[in-house]
C-alpha cells in the first residue's frame, strides 16, 4: 500500500458497493461484512462532512420479478444527499447513468470500497478506469468470499489501476 494523495472533496466520490443486508451478511474474508460496513459508514461521513458525494451501489437481480429478502441498503447507511445507484450487471456503470451523474458533480476521483472486492468493486472500478477516473481502492473497506480473491484483487489488480491505502489513510482536503 502506498500513501494516499490529499482529495479534493469538490472532485472526489465516494463509491461503496452492495452493502447490503442480505451481502454484508455473508461468510467473507478476510474481515466480516459488519466489519466492511463500520468503516465504510465512517468514510461516508467523513465525506459527507466536506461534501464529497457518497454514491451507494446496490444490485438488483433482473429476471427476478420480486427482489430476495435484505436486498435494500443496510439501515441507516444511507443518508440524504446521497446518490443511489441500482446495477443489474457486476459493475456500477453498465445502463445506470453512473457516469453522467458523476461528471454533472465535476467528479474526477473515485474512492472505492465495497462487497465483493473481486467481483462488483473490480467490476465497477475497471469501467471507471476506461472512463478515465483516478481510483483510489481502500483495502480495509472490502471483502470477498474468500481471502485470496481479495488479495488479488488489492496486491494484483487494484495497484494498477490506481492506489491502494487503508480507511486511516484517506486524507480530504478542506472545502
Amino acid at each position: 500500500m502506498t500513501a494516499a494523495p490529499v482529495l479534493d472533496p469538490q472532485r472526489t466520490a465516494l463509491i461503496l458497493v452492495d452493502l447490503m443486508e442480505r451481502i454484508v451478511a455473508l461468510p467473507l474474508e478476510p474481515r466480516k461484512g459488519t466489519e466492511v460496513l463500520t468503516i465504510a459508514e465512517e468514510l461516508a461521513r467523513a465525506f459527507r462532512a466536506v461534501g464529497a458525494p457518497v454514491v451507494l451501489v446496490r444490485v438488483e437481480r433482473p429476471s427476478a420479478a420480486e427482489q430476495p429478502p435484505g436486498s435494500g441498503l443496510v439501515p441507516g447507511l444511507a443518508a440524504a444527499g446521497d446518490v443511489e445507484v441500482v446495477k443489474r450487471t457486476l459493475g456500477a456503470f453498465q445502463g445506470t447513468g453512473l457516469d453522467e451523474r458523476l461528471r454533472e458533480r465535476g467528479v474526477s476521483t473515485l474512492v472505492f470500497g465495497g462487497i465483493a472486492t473481486n467481483l462488483g468493486v473490480e467490476s465497477t472500478a475497471r469501467a471507471a478506469a476506461d472512463l478515465g477516473y483516478d481510483l483510489v481502492f481502500v483495502e480495509d473497506a472490502m471483502a470477498a468470499f474468500t481471502a485470496a480473491e481479495h488479495e488479488a484483487s488489492v496486491r494484483l489488480d487494484f495497484p494498477r489501476l490506481g492506489t491502494v491505502v487503508t480507511a486511516a489513510a484517506v486524507r480530504l482536503a478542506a472545502p
